[in-house]
């Protein structure tokens, strides 16, 4: 029989660092700014550019943490002494790689890379435990995007504090977007390591030496252009689906990279 879950240990465990209360709250004064700003000032492009940027951080790591909190709940204790439980960005991987190049595609292109990586023992754990691993990331991202759409839905106006809007349905746009592909099963993303444990060993051997190529085959996908609009054609289904237009998700893009203005 199983002991019951300490909350009171679990509570204990999680500490969430400096550097992720400071994204926090870097992520408010870009709301802030977005809110109080006309719409096409560059106090609206400056405010929603860190409210989402900061806002993508936030959310990576509250991902990554998800991964963390599983496997820990599960009896992982190293994600703890690695620090996986303090909500770091900074220790979910190379910053460059993490952090760096999600950011940089954000800029570029408006999607969002998946980012960061916690390693844990999920070898150790029951074909079940190890898909709840691999799930808890893309449900983070998928509850965010529910969330910040609702919020959108029923407080959203295009009249009233427009930037700040338009900006909240683009970082829901990357919630999105970050769901589905983690969620693709390509060797090195959540969605194969979800459906890892129900392949033979002969299979997992031979598919181990791509995991590390997951983010080239990714980029594959996003700059074939008829992946490329299939890709988005079920993103931007998906966002319309909670009622809001996916020209406000286009809108806060614009002014996301406010350097198309110059």
């Amino acid at each position: 029989m199983s002991r019951p879950f300490d909350t009171r240990r679990a509570a204990g465990a999680v500490r969430p660092s400096p550097v992720f209360l400071l994204i926090v709250l870097l992520t408010v004064v870009g709301g802030v700014v977005a809110w109080e700003a006309e719409l096409t000032s560059w106090q609206a492009k400056l405010g929603v550019f860190v409210f989402v940027v900061a806002g993508w951080i936030v959310s990576l790591s509250l991902h990554e943490f998800g991964h963390a909190y599983s496997a820990w709940r599960a009896g992982d204790r190293e994600v703890e002494l690695r620090g996986y439980l303090t909500l770091n960005p900074l220790k979910y991987a190379h910053p460059m790689l993490s952090i760096g190049l999600p950011m940089l595609f954000i800029a570029l292109g408006g999607f969002a890379l998946p980012g960061g990586a916690v390693y844990v023992h999920a070898h150790n754990f029951s074909p079940r435990v190890q898909r709840t691993i691999s799930a808890a990331g893309p449900a983070v991202n998928l509850g965010c995007a529910v969330l910040l759409l609702a919020v959108v839905r029923f407080a959203g106006s295009e009249r009233e504090h427009p930037a700040f809007w338009f900006g909240m349905s683009f970082l829901a746009f990357l919630q999105i977007t970050a769901t589905v592909l983690n969620l693709l099963p390509i060797p090195g993303t959540d969605g194969y390591g979800i459906l890892e444990p129900s392949l033979s060993y002969r299979t997992r051997r031979s598919m181990e030496q791509f995991k590390a190529y997951g983010l080239l085959l990714l980029l594959a996908i996003l700059w074939v252009p008829a992946l490329n609009r299939v890709f988005f054609t079920v993103v931007n289904h998906l966002f319309e689906l909670s009622g809001v237009s996916s020209d406000w998700a286009a809108y806060g893009s614009y002014l996301t990279r406010f350097w198309n203005s110059f």
